[in-house]
């Protein structure tokens, strides 16, 4: 069963490591001194070891990166994770492998004559070759699963929401290799079906299916109000012994990554897990705000003092129009944007979207809102701490108060600050699209903080950001 397969693939995986960081070593020697990277002037060097005497870190090495992987989790299973976790995990465990190589070269060992060249490519090469490995590795059993082998047989205990959300992922990732043997549920006719997924019989029956099936995993679906069968269903699977999932009913507005506390043995669960309400976090975005908001005022400041220009000499009114938008804590501030359309009263503006076509959008307005070049004044509310590089979009008083009675958790965004771009706008949710959608792509951006999605982002809004379709 998959139980004893898996148990087979970690010492597989465990053996390809090995052989990998043997091959990677033995190789990056060569590169080092035997390839053309000789002949580069900073990597030119007179004598140095043999062979034989590197090749003896490698007894050093190899425990040594193989427990770094192990507490790194590239041995737990594989399905339903996302590739990048995998590379992002190798990529870890490889930047602590070479730290401890280096710790016990030159505070240990004393040896100050392994290249530092050699290092560096070993570095490189291991992270290539491993994630290469890895991958296909990967490739091959989805491959497999989606034939029909290595497949992880399930049941659901119970028919909800959460069961149907269940079925629509497992079916719609073969790859993944679930199989659902069908549904137990006290409260639906034994055959009916929901996408080919059968009720097969009562959750009283829950014991004789575990009994005369060999099944891999149990996944308990209950619907909310059920929930008092809880304790007795939990007890039945893990007398079974068979591993045991629960999949809550209310998982629409519990995270994903749910933060739990342990409060003196009483485990407490927090609906929402912002990462951004660690003090060291806040403070370590605010200086890289701070920062990269100034080089970003050094970097456009000519294009800037153009746009100035040229709308002060095409329309009537001032530069710089401020609007207010709601922000952290829903307290107010003045957004800066450059001017892009007529001057129009406050009182229509803050209740007016702009539409396709829009007559008060000026000619300089069009090519700037298109471009997003309008947004560049916010830098300057970046440096006054109203904004972030990277954020939720803020939105105007008469909007929030009206999408927070319409849309579910709306208001969650402004626990961290607005951002001038955002995970949801490099996914295309800007100007004239769906706020449901919108919302959802912040809230995933605030559960999920970390400096290097704040990164990918700025990365991405450099060809996915600045050229938006939906602006009019």
């Amino acid at each position: 069963m998959i139980k004893d397969n898996q148990k087979m693939f970690n010492r597989i995986h465990v053996l390809l490591d090995a052989v990998i960081t043997i091959l990677a070593y033995s190789l990056s020697y060569y590169l080092r001194f035997h390839s053309f990277l000789t002949n580069i002037s900073f990597l030119t060097v007179g004598r140095y070891y043999e062979f034989s005497v590197y090749a003896g870190y490698l007894n050093y090495l190899i425990p040594i990166y193989l427990i770094i992987y192990y507490y790194s989790k590239m041995y737990t299973p594989k399905r339903g994770k996302q590739k990048w976790t995998e590379i992002a995990n190798i990529i870890k465990a490889n930047t602590i492998g070479i730290l401890i190589f280096i710790f016990i070269l030159y505070f240990i060992e004393r040896e100050s004559h392994i290249a530092r060249g050699f290092q560096i490519i070993f570095f490189a090469t291991n992270i290539i070759l491993l994630s290469f490995a890895r991958s296909l590795l990967s490739y091959s059993l989805r491959y497999a699963r989606r034939r029909g082998y290595n497949l992880k047989h399930i049941i659901l205990v119970g028919y909800s929401r959460a069961a149907e959300a269940y079925i629509d992922r497992i079916l719609g990732n073969p790859q993944w290799g679930y199989y659902i043997h069908g549904i137990l549920d006290d409260n639906l006719e034994i055959g009916t079906v929901y996408k080919k997924v059968p009720v097969i019989g009562t959750i009283q029956n829950l014991e004789d299916f575990l009994n005369k099936m060999d099944l891999d995993e149990i996944a308990i679906t209950l619907s909310i109000n059920e929930y008092g069968e809880l304790e007795h269903i939990v007890g039945i699977c893990e007398k079974s012994g068979v591993h045991t999932k629960f999949v809550p009913d209310y998982y629409n507005f519990i995270p994903t990554k749910p933060y739990t506390e342990d409060l003196n043995g009483l485990p407490v669960v927090n609906i929402r897990n912002v990462p951004l309400s660690n003090t060291f976090n806040r403070l370590v975005k605010r200086l890289i705000d701070i920062f990269g908001s100034i080089i970003a005022l050094i970097i456009f400041a000519i294009p800037m003092i153009t746009i100035a220009i040229l709308i002060k000499l095409t329309s009537k009114g001032p530069i710089i129009f401020s609007q207010i938008r709601i922000g952290k804590h829903n307290k107010e501030f003045k957004m800066y944007k450059f001017r892009s359309m007529e001057l129009q009263p406050e009182t229509e503006e803050v209740r007016a979207w702009t539409t396709n076509r829009d007559p008060r959008v000026t000619g300089i307005g069009k090519f700037i809102r298109r471009t997003s070049m309008d947004e560049l004044p916010q830098l300057f509310n970046i440096l006054k701490g109203d904004m972030s590089l990277v954020g939720p979009r803020p939105e105007r008083p008469y909007f929030v108060e009206k999408f927070k009675e319409e849309i579910p958790r709306y208001m969650i965004k402004h626990q961290v600050s607005p951002g001038l771009t955002g995970w949801a706008q490099i996914n295309g949710y800007r100007g004239d699209t769906s706020i449901r959608k919108r919302i959802d792509y912040d809230l995933y951006y605030i559960e999920n903080w970390t400096l290097s999605l704040d990164f990918k982002i700025l990365f991405l809004t450099i060809f996915k950001g600045f050229v938006n379709k939906n602006a009019y």
